[in-house]
């Protein structure tokens, strides 16, 4: 018996990867969160008991994963994104080991991937950025020393905010002094569900875009010189000049 811990993709069903869509369809228990993950995800499966953990708390959930365990029955447990970001899966795979329970973590496509195909751009260029940082808004969940926005702002590296729209103000405030009202900012919400809708802009005017169209809750936020970079320099990976080990230079 197995738990597998499933990232679903961002939300539109047929970017979950094979894998995971294979052990869906064969596992005889699913868990899915399904605040965030469309049911869709789960078309084809043939489990004998699906629960949505929406409104369940940690002590239930894994009082479900046990019950299978005791039974012998795989467990789906499924994720939006990839479920080693934000998926809150540290905890569940806490009680796991302690109680002895084999688990798999199943990679998924973020939320940021996501984004940056709906904005057909690439995140890290040459002699731009090549630095991703992904990180979140301090809210419930307490920012270690060293990782406010302010302290990451400082690197001018593309950032991907998770879970802070909401507070879209604070967050402009504490990026100014280091990126400066000029550049470039996109917020995407719900990337890749069939309502996505995004809104670009800069520093200096995001906010008050954003309080335009509504956008309380399930967006990403992008910063960065990437988002707007032209006359850039070309990779090295292409260059004709460049050799490595499956095309000699010329």
């Amino acid at each position: 018996m197995t738990v597998y811990f499933i990232g679903a993709g961002p939300g539109d069903p047929e970017l979950i990867t094979v894998k995971g869509q294979r052990l869906i369809r064969r596992c005889p228990v699913i868990l899915y969160a399904g605040s965030l993950v469309p049911e869709a995800v789960l078309e084809g499966h043939q489990a004998q008991q699906v629960v949505n953990t929406a409104e369940l708390h940690l002590e239930q959930i894994v009082a479900l994963l046990a019950e299978a365990h005791a039974r012998g029955q795989d467990v789906a447990r499924v994720h939006s994104g990839d479920p080693s970001l934000y998926g809150a899966i540290g905890e569940q795979i806490r009680h796991l080991r302690e109680r002895g329970i084999p688990y798999e973590i199943v990679p998924g496509v973020t939320a940021t991937a996501a984004c940056a195909a709906l904005l057909g751009c690439e995140l890290t260029l040459p002699e731009v950025s090549q630095t991703l940082i992904l990180t979140r808004h301090a809210s419930k969940t307490r920012m270690p020393e060293g990782e406010s926005l302010g302290d990451l702002a400082r690197h001018r590296a593309t950032l991907a905010i998770h879970l802070g729209v909401s507070r879209i103000e604070e967050i402009v405030a504490e990026l100014l002094p280091h990126y400066g009202p000029a550049c470039p900012v996109a917020v995407i919400h719900r990337a890749s569900w069939p309502d996505q809708a995004q809104v670009t802009g800069t520093l200096a005017d995001i906010a008050e875009k954003v309080r335009a169209v509504g956008f309380r809750r399930t967006a990403l936020i992008l910063v960065g010189e990437v988002l707007a970079a032209e006359g850039f320099a070309d990779s090295s990976l292409y260059r004709a000049g460049h050799a490595h080990l499956y095309r000699p230079g010329e």
